[in-house]
C-alpha cells in the first residue's frame, strides 16, 4: 500500500493470483527468490526491504 498498489494491482503486474500476494504478505508461504525480485522491480524498491519487519 506504500507505493500506491493494492493487492490486485500488484498480482496482475507479476501475472499471479491476488490470493498468492496474500499468502506470501502474511507469511503463509514462502515463495521463490525470482518472485520475490520481481516484487521489488514492479515496486521500484530494493529486494532486501522486503525482508524488513515494521513491528505490525
Amino acid at each position: 500500500m506504500a507505493k500506491g498498489f493494492t493487492q490486485e494491482q500488484l498480482a496482475n503486474e507479476l501475472g499471479i493470483e491476488i490470493s498468492q500476494i496474500s499468502r506470501i504478505e502474511r507469511g503463509v508461504i514462502n515463495t521463490s527468490i525470482t518472485t520475490l525480485y520481481s516484487i521489488s522491480k514492479v515496486l521500484n524498491i530494493d529486494i532486501s526491504e522486503l525482508f524488513v519487519c515494521d513491528g505490525n
